[in-house]
């Protein structure tokens, strides 16, 4: 495979606003391209400073015969999974939940994401 074929597979792209001590900015990354990543001051910067830098990374991987992750199926992953924690810990979450005035869920599922 060539590096225009890598480019059409449906590889993850996680995109993150920023607010901090150096501005505003997206940052964003490939999941299954390990250290592939880049930042924009608008989506439509990063969508292509991503695209970029994930050219870069295939080319390099591919002239060093280096190997090159296939994307993830998002078809393998139910979006469920349990998780068990200390009662005190759900405790604190549920109380912050209500507080928020969402569920426990959504409050789980922002600090995840954070």
């Amino acid at each position: 495979m060539e590096v225009k074929d890598y480019m059409k597979l449906p590889y993850t792209r996680l995109v993150q606003e920023i607010n901090d001590e150096s501005g505003h900015y997206f940052y964003g990354r490939i999941l299954e391209l390990d250290g592939c990543q880049s930042t924009g001051d608008t989506l439509e910067e990063l969508y292509e400073s991503l695209n970029e830098a994930m050219e870069g990374y295939l080319e390099v991987k591919l002239e060093n015969g280096l190997p090159i992750p296939m994307p993830e199926s998002t078809g393998d992953y139910s979006g469920r999974f349990n998780l068990r924690l200390p009662k005190s810990l759900h405790q604190r979450l549920a109380i912050e939940a209500e507080r928020e005035g969402v569920s426990l869920n959504t409050l789980a599922l922002y600090k995840l994401t954070k």
